[in-house]
This record gives C-alpha cells, structure tokens and sequence, in this order.
C-alpha cells in the first residue's frame, strides 16, 4: 500500500501518473501549501526538506518505507513494480539511456524552471527578477527544443516502451505550458505529449488534480 502526499499540479504529479499506471492501491494525502502544511512538525518528521511530495511504501519489510525527491520516488515505484517495464532492467541497453534523461530531466529541466517560476529566492529586486525570467524561459525553450529533436518518429523517450521519464517529461510539459512557445508548439512534442494525454493513467490522474487536458485533445 502506498501513501503519497502531494498538491495538485506540484512535483507530486508524475508520481501521481506513476501510480496510476501501476493500478496498485494507494492512498492521496494532500499536503495544502496555501496553509504552508509542508513545514509543519508533523510533515517534516517525514520530510525534513519541507517539500511536497513524500511517498510512504508500506510494505516493505513491515516497516514504512519513507522516500522525498520526486525523480526518486519514480525511480522507486518503477524499480519496485519491475512487471510495469516503467525502467529498463539492469544490463538493458536502453538502461543508461534512461538514467540519462531522468537526470536531465530533473537536474536540468525541472532545475530551471523552478528559477523561472521563483526568481525571488534569489534576493534580487522586481527589476532583475524580471531579467532572469526572460533568460531563463529562453534556456527552457531550448531544452524543449532539444527534447523535440530526440522525439523525431519516437512514440517515447526512452525506446520503444513507456517509462518513467515520459510522466516525468508531462508534468514538466504542463509546468511549462505558459511559455511564450510551450511545449504543445513543437511539432514532435505535441504529437508525443498529445499521444500520451490519451492514457488512462494521465486522464485519471489530471482529473483528480483538477487539470483540464482539453488543449492535448
């Protein structure tokens, strides 16, 4: 049984994909950041970061398994439910592939956009907070761009079977869908992202986070 606390539209959603795909029991906690219930003492005895999401594997070993970073928790849930295929096995060649995109996808991607989003953290005055706004959409423009060019004649990132990194790749898509050129205005990545918003587990997971998919229709 699985517990994941999350918010709609946070880091907790390709979790939330995740599960939905594996069709496993799991029980949705929401974490309210409106009220700051992230740094509350009870959560941060789960997570000391502070940050949203956590999942909770109770099965393991009879003892609460308690993971934070949302990369990891895919990585966890694939690794854990090996008859999904959501990870190629270890001596696979897509493998090394695989590590490769998640890695870029959440040290890079994800990264970046949180300074876009957040410029604030950073000290600065409405005037420079501006500025990195700028830059840096045009840095994220370019990694989706990138990201559109490995999806030529591709129905996923990784091979030819769906992972992990394809619901990581949406939920940073649907970030970004504000962007003066958001993700749905690549030609590949609009086929791909359009493609993948028809799964059960996207549909199903986008509706209880109260996010229409209407525009990937």
């Amino acid at each position: 049984m699985y517990q994941l606390y999350y918010f709609p539209l946070n880091a907790s959603m390709a979790p939330h994909f995740i599960l939905e795909e594996l069709n496993e029991p799991f029980e949705l906690i929401k974490v309210d950041r409106k009220s700051n219930a992230q740094k509350s003492a009870d959560y941060l005895a789960l997570n000391p970061l502070g940050r949203i999401p956590t999942l909770i594997n109770k099965e393991i070993d009879e003892n609460d398994l308690v993971i934070f970073e949302s990369a990891a928790i895919c990585i966890h849930l694939a690794e854990a439910n090996p008859n999904s295929k959501l990870i190629p096995k270890v001596g696979e060649h897509d493998r090394a592939k695989f590590f490769q995109w998640m890695m870029y996808l959440t040290n890079t991607v994800q990264a970046e956009l949180m300074v876009y989003f957040y410029p604030e953290k950073y000290g600065v005055d409405s005037k420079i907070a501006v500025e990195i706004v700028n830059v840096q959409e045009q840095k994220i423009t370019a990694m989706f761009d990138l990201l559109d060019k490995e999806l030529i004649n591709k129905d996923f990132l990784i091979g030819d079977n769906l992972t992990v990194c394809d619901y990581f790749l949406f939920m940073l898509a649907i970030w970004a869908d504000e962007l003066k050129k958001p993700p749905l205005a690549f030609k590949n990545l609009s086929r791909y992202l359009c493609q993948l918003a028809k799964r059960d587990a996207i549909i199903k997971a986008c509706k209880t986070e109260n996010f229409s998919l209407k525009d990937y229709l």
